[in-house]
């Protein structure tokens, strides 16, 4: 029995020493060149730049020279498949890429210790390195990458390399590489159904041979255990030999794929700079012909290419004032889960870390606030009383005007908006105090949040109201007005929906403009608002600066807030679009209750729904009540929620999300929907064709009564552009004198006040300590005398 014994484990040993001499094929890899080395080598010496893994991937920072002004910029750069390309941070490596060099194509130059030179297609990089030792490493790995593009382009220009892929990857190749791949993989599905056969039945074997007990059993098993570990090896083998041919050829396909990916950003980039080149040009010929029109044809010629900089003082192809979002953002730092309403009576899960335990009958918001969207708070058949006045429900058509935009705006990069003279073709006949009034649209918001007993359920109402006054933004792309200096616009609605709203334009430079809202259901709005934007060339930003804020009259809860960024996008090229962008922190003064919002800006590469918002709403303790999501060009629903806990971390380096587990979302807000022919009439909403129609009774200084904006209504766009041009130069002389005023008190040494709005006053506010204009009183009075004496003439 010992040697019986002694014999087994003997043939055991040989046995575990016949398997583990296979050769892990699935592992194999290749030696690591001498070149890859002697780089890994070099990166490993000092700190970056640094190889990633592998001899493919190096990155470091860099110094690129951008232009005479900036000088040397420090930036970030990946060499990659044959690829260098930079960026500002090592952040954005995720998003934007600030530009691409192919190594293949490229020339290396070196023009002293420190510098490095790479030139292709016409574009040029001056690097330089932070000491001689630097320079020499990416040198070296640059050389060592422009060599291997070479050969991979050299090895495999027959396989759909060439200057037009597109033409080579018609359907018939798809469709055969499709089918091959389809082929590999159910070779691969076969092998790996024997693996697993046979893997059992070697287990099995390998068990019944450690309990032996009589010594001529072994051989025998002994026998049989061999030859299954032949029979999975013969299999294993064959699979790998399936699972690399299915690599070479993904890799090859990918290959291919890549080059024809690349080969289209290059055009696009190529397309890109083509097109600012001609605009610069044509920019400079005009200026050209403006100031010398005596010139030589020769000179003319010359010009646009004293445009096309290649030595070293060129224009950088970055902007270093230039927003760029973020093509892939960051998932919110929440996760929601639906709850069943039934199991959470009284849960008290002690493994949820600071749960937010509730019943489920505490829900009690009301289920589709908005449920008929097709009901305009302007129908006969709404909930508020039937209105006293029928409002108009149409304007005059939009006229079709062609205008070159370029002609217009070349001159306007980086300057303020509000101070360059635009005709009214690009406006839309209302004012800014008009478009500011429209955020109105949805007040019943606000008078269902008077009824909340809860402070929480209340910000839900009030956060649904800050987002519902961008829906009307999602196709108005054109300009409102810039309100004159002292001009007003009421809308009096308190007979019809409890309200009456009063704006005057405060200040011109910047241009500020004061809100007051009284509402008989029991709240009041103001706020104070000065639009600052900038025309970046490609993209408009509107940046509304100023804070608004709510109160409500029983509870007293004091709600503030701040507007998100607003982009028009496609200013120069393409079809004009909107998008909202930024955070708003919705803060209850008297609570201290908050409720974080969330604008994803748009992107291409997002899996997310476009336009979409996000937030939860907490108490002073910062425990979350309620979680928030839409869309702020559609709808906004409220979920309660129930339990919260601390999630897995997904991803290395990032902090867990919160989990959130809620009951069904109640939607809050739902859009109505645009009136019928909205297209023609500039997409006003149904509140929006009424808020120019002429009221008895107004002040003077009304938007309704400014004639530059009447005519634009009734299609006379010249008649639109004197009158508009008569205006801005009254209101010119008026600052003139003004300003002459000015210049004699400083010389007689007494106090000049400036310019003194009439409804409205500066004080300081309590709650944020800011100086706002708030309403004084006096205009509903006014009204109701008929007595305007004290408006100016500003038309």
């Amino acid at each position: 029995m010992g040697k019986a014994a002694a014999a087994s484990c003997s043939s055991t040993r040989g046995l575990v020493s016949l398997l583990s001499a296979v050769p892990c094929l699935a592992c194999k890899q290749p030696p690591p060149s001498r070149a890859a080395m002697s780089l890994s080598a070099a990166s490993s010496e000092g700190p970056p730049p640094v190889a990633g893994p592998g001899s493919d991937t190096y990155k470091g920072w860099l110094f690129k020279w951008t232009n005479y002004l900036k000088g040397y910029q420090r930036r970030w750069f990946v060499l990659s498949n044959g690829l260098l390309s930079y960026y500002r941070t090592q952040a954005e490596m995720a998003h934007t890429c600030r530009g691409t060099i192919n190594l293949s194509t490229a020339h290396i130059d070196t023009e002293d210790s420190c510098n490095i030179v790479l030139s292709s297609g016409g574009r040029t990089y001056h690097l330089k390195a932070s000491s001689e030792v630097e320079r020499q490493r990416w040198v070296t790995a640059l050389e060592l990458a422009k060599a291997k593009a070479i050969r991979m382009r050299d090895n495999q220009s027959d396989d759909s390399g060439d200057e037009e892929p597109a033409s080579q990857s018609d359907k018939s190749e798809l469709h055969s590489t499709l089918k091959n791949l389809s082929s590999k993989l159910e070779d691969l599905s076969t092998c790996n159904d024997l693996i697993a056969k046979h893997g059992a039945a070697l287990q099995r074997s390998l068990s019944e041979l450690e309990n032996l007990k009589l010594p001529a059993e072994s051989g025998e098993k002994i026998k049989a255990v061999n030859e299954r570990a032949t029979l999975f090896r013969i299999t294993s083998n064959a699979m790998i030999n399936a699972c690399r041919d299915f690599l070479d050829l993904a890799e090859t396909h990918s290959r291919k794929w890549q080059r024809a990916l690349q080969y289209e950003r290059e055009q696009r980039t190529r397309l890109e700079e083509t097109i600012e080149q001609l605009a610069k040009q044509h920019n400079s010929l005009e200026r050209a012909c403006r100031g010398a029109p005596g010139l030589t044809v020769n000179t003319v010629t010359r010009a646009p290419k004293g445009n096309v900089l290649t030595v070293k003082g060129e224009a950088s192809d970055e902007d270093e004032d230039t927003e760029y979002f973020d093509a892939m953002e960051d998932a919110p730092s929440f996760i929601t889960v639906a709850a069943d309403p039934t199991k959470h009576h009284r849960r008290t899960d002690s493994n949820l870390s600071g749960a937010s335990e509730g019943r489920a009958d505490d829900w009690n918001l009301e289920d589709s606030v908005f449920e008929c969207s097709t009901r305009s708070s302007f129908d006969a058949t709404g909930k508020d009383v039937v209105s006293k006045k029928s409002r108009r429900t149409q304007i005059p058509d939009k006229p079709n005007y062609s205008l070159n935009l370029w002609s217009i705006m070349k001159n306007c990069i980086g300057k303020e908006l509000s101070k360059i003279p635009m005709p009214v073709n690009f406006n839309e006949p209302l004012s800014m105090l008009q478009r500011l009034t429209e955020d109105l649209e949805y007040h019943e918001l606000l008078d269902k949040a008077v009824k909340c007993e809860s402070s929480t359920e209340q910000m839900c109402f009030v956060a649904a109201f800050s987002v519902s006054s961008y829906s009307t933004t999602v196709h108005r792309t054109a300009k409102p007005f810039n309100p004159l200096l002292g001009e007003t616009y009421e809308l009096d609605r308190l007979d019809e929906m409890g309200f009456r709203s009063l704006c005057e334009q405060v200040s011109h430079h910047p241009p500020a403009a004061a809100h007051h809202v009284y509402s008989r259901r029991g709240w009041t709005l103001w706020q104070e608002i000065t639009i600052a934007s900038k025309f970046r060339g490609k993209y408009l930003s509107i940046m509304p600066l100023g804070a608004i804020h709510l109160e409500f009259h029983s509870s007293g809860n004091h709600y503030i807030w701040r507007k998100v960024t607003s982009t028009v996008h496609n200013i120069i090229v393409g079809k004009l679009w909107i998008d909202q962008s930024g955070d708003i922190e919705i803060i209850n003064y008297k609570s201290k209750d908050k409720c974080q919002l969330k604008f994803s800006p748009y992107s291409y590469f997002s899996r997310d729904v476009p336009r979409k918002v996000t937030g939860v709403v907490m108490d002073a303790e910062g425990k979350a009540h309620y979680v928030m999501s839409g869309t702020w060009d559609e709808k906004m629903e409220c979920s309660k929620i129930v339990q919260s806990s601390l999630g897995s971390s997904s991803m290395e380096g990032k902090l867990p999300k919160t989990v959130y587990q809620t009951l069904s979302p109640r939607v809050l807000w739902k859009k109505y929907p645009l009136p019928e022919n909205a297209e023609n009439m500039y997409y006003f909403s149904s509140l929006a064709l009424t808020l120019n129609e002429m009221e008895e009774g107004m002040a003077p200084t009304d938007s309704r009564l400014r004639p530059d904006q009447r005519l634009m209504e009734n299609g006379k766009w010249d008649e639109a552009n004197m009158e508009k041009q008569r205006l801005e130069e009254k209101q010119r002389a008026v600052r003139r004198q003004r300003e002459a005023a000015a210049v004699v008190a400083l010389e007689e040494g007494q106090d000049y006040e400036g310019y003194i709005p009439l409804w409205f006053e500066r004080k300081v506010d309590p709650a944020t300590g800011e100086l706002i204009c708030v309403y004084k009183g006096g205009y509903w009075e006014a009204k109701e005398r008929q007595d305007w004496s004290m408006c100016p003439n500003i038309f």
